[in-house]
């Protein structure tokens, strides 16, 4: 069955790759990472994104170790033809969940996409990600593997997650890249300086993940106290002691300056990262519909130059505190 979708703002993913809701939806949460979720719910919420407009659904195959993917098998078994599908390789887990290796060798490149398809119950991948770049193996090796998927036709275009500028001269030297994912929000905003201008100078979108600061620029989180004991946030340097204190005094003024201009926290933080430039296309998580309206609102809702100023004002004095990720995960961001 075909469901007649809304017009729903539009950006395309790079030069040539595809065209895609100007907000797409990060599927992460509803397997792993923060706390108990619930398939059904979930199965709900990916139903209502695609019922209005929001068709560019973000996965990988790490997620719940492969659960993420068979989820959205379910969507893909009815509604395959009404989404933009993306999901990644590279990080290998054990069953348990533990981290094994980064992996971007030419075999493992295959196999690993052979496998999502089958979880995911599909013939192709839209956009396919290298999720994080294997130091070990040179990035031509990878992206040609990734550039073989492609003329095999189980791939239509191809990415790179938190890969650094010279990684993505050389990758795009070998095949086109139509997107970067790299975390980008009012609290991270590294990608500025080099890699930003690195994307725009070879026609590469930019998709940021985690663009509500995981849930913490929406002021919903106060504490790691009401999060989840296997919530991974709880480990985030940002979500600890001093930083949080520091970082709470940020939200809190985000929050207020949304306020003031008849918005909520996320929609200026979303309307703000949209502001950015036509390339970029933010995919904030969630697992309840009525955050999925409210953050689809922020699509529709431009952020005028006075607005976006007194943000970059707010910014300038009020710096986040805290590195995004542990020292050992930081080590393998801007490679």
């Amino acid at each position: 069955m075909t469901h007649a979708t809304p017009s729903f703002p539009r950006r395309r993913l790079g030069a040539d790759g595809p065209e895609v809701s100007a907000l797409g939806l990060g599927c992460m949460g509803m397997s792993d990472f923060y706390g108990p979720a619930d398939d059904a719910q979930s199965l709900t919420v990916l139903n209502h994104a695609l019922d209005i407009g929001i068709n560019f659904l973000d996965t990988a195959d790490m997620y719940g170790v492969g659960a993420n993917e068979r989820l959205l098998s379910r969507l893909l078994a009815t509604r395959r033809s009404e989404l933009v599908l993306a999901t990644k390789f590279g990080n290998v887990r054990a069953a348990d969940g533990a981290l094994l290796r980064i992996d971007g060798s030419p075999a493992y490149v295959k196999q690993a996409c052979d496998a999502s398809l089958q979880r995911l119950g599909v013939d192709h991948i839209d956009l396919y990600y290298q999720h994080r770049v294997d130091k070990t193996v040179p990035i031509e090796d990878t992206v040609g593997a990734m550039a073989d998927l492609v003329q095999a036709g189980k791939v239509r275009f191809l990415g790179l997650s938190e890969a650094g500028p010279e990684t993505l001269r050389r990758a795009a030297a070998v095949h086109p890249i139509a997107a970067l994912q790299t975390e980008y929000s009012l609290w991270t905003r590294d990608v500025e300086a080099a890699i930003l201008p690195t994307c725009r100078a070879l026609g590469i979108a930019l998709v940021p993940y985690s663009p509500l600061g995981r849930g913490f620029l929406t002021g919903a989180i106060r504490s790691t106290d009401a999060l989840a004991a296997n919530d991974w946030r709880r480990a985030n340097p940002r979500f600890q002691g001093d930083n949080l204190a520091h970082n709470l005094a940020l939200a809190d003024a985000v929050s207020r300056l949304a306020l003031a201009h008849g918005m909520s926290p996320a929609q200026l933080a979303l309307a703000w990262l949209l502001a950015q430039g036509d390339d970029i296309v933010p995919i904030p998580g969630t697992r309840r519909i009525e955050r999925l309206d409210e953050n689809a609102s922020a699509a529709r809702t431009p952020l005028n130059p006075a607005l976006r100023a007194a943000v970059d004002a707010l910014l300038a004095v009020q710096p986040v505190a805290g590195t995004r990720y542990p020292a050992a995960a930081m080590a393998n961001v801007g490679v």
